[in-house]
């Protein structure tokens, strides 16, 4: 069975006392461990990582990541962080490729390919995402744009590396808008990114690589969304903030793996 994962993405949120606290909060909300199948990770800003490493240590059910890294591994790179910095401080993934990353800080395919070669040798694992824009969707070319995407960073690795990735589907035009994909289009995407890494890599890695969706999943639609066959869970951005509309979707995800 595919491993089913939720991941929190607090982008620029949090102080350094508030995200311990919430932390902190956090696992006891979840006790006891033992009642969850899913896999919870946290990617919270880089003033986080060493401290919340310390204290999620003994949690076997929540991991530790982090929001970006540099496509080297040390330099005269000003106000950036090098993968196997992130690996000293406990983190143990790293999300590549937002959209944010993309369109404010103009990351294209080729810089992220290199990112994602970069994370791995370090223990990191990707947590690599793709989507399209409206504009694309409205003119049918979401498949081929993800496909591109897919081709241009992440299918150069290896068997062995590209099983130790996450594949994040956000479809831009619903990432902080309150928009939702429907269950069918969600579906539909998610089971043609699977179908892209089968074609590639082989049916046992298409089976088992995990695609989250992300794109204003919450409280209300998670279960109906996890609930798709292709979708294994979310990376969760704004309903992440708060243990209150946080721990649901988490619930509603070990409901469906049940």
């Amino acid at each position: 069975m595919r491993a089913k994962i939720i991941a929190a993405n607090w982008k620029m949120n949090k102080g350094y006392h508030v995200g311990l606290t919430f932390a902190q909060a956090l696992v006891r909300a979840l006790e006891p461990p033992t009642h969850h199948s899913a896999q919870i990770i946290l990617l919270p800003p880089f003033i986080h990582l060493s401290t919340l490493s310390q204290t999620l240590a003994i949690q076997q059910h929540i991991h530790l990541g982090a929001q970006n890294c540099h496509q080297d591994a040390y330099g005269a790179f000003t106000g950036e962080i090098a993968a196997p910095m992130l690996r000293s401080v406990g983190a143990q993934y790293v999300l590549v490729g937002h959209s944010e990353r993309r369109q404010l800080f103009n990351e294209d395919n080729r810089l992220l390919a290199k990112k994602v070669t970069a994370a791995l040798p370090h223990a990191l694992k990707p947590i690599f995402c793709c989507g399209e824009s409206a504009e694309t969707r409205a003119e049918g070319g979401q498949e081929a744009f993800v496909k591109q995407q897919l081709v241009e960073s992440l299918f150069h690795l290896t068997a062995q590396q590209i099983a130790q990735v996450i594949i994040a589907y956000e479809p831009i035009w619903a990432i902080g808008t309150g928009k939702t994909a429907t269950p069918t289009e969600v579906q539909a995407m998610h089971q043609a990114i699977r179908s892209m890494v089968t074609q590639q890599y082989g049916e046992a890695i298409g089976q088992d690589l995990p695609i989250l969706y992300g794109g204003s999943c919450n409280a209300q639609n998670a279960h109906v969304l996890f609930s798709c066959p292709d979708v294994d869970g979310g990376l969760i951005g704004k309903a992440s903030l708060e243990v209150a509309s946080f721990v649901p979707i988490v619930n509603a995800l070990n409901e469906v793996a049940a």
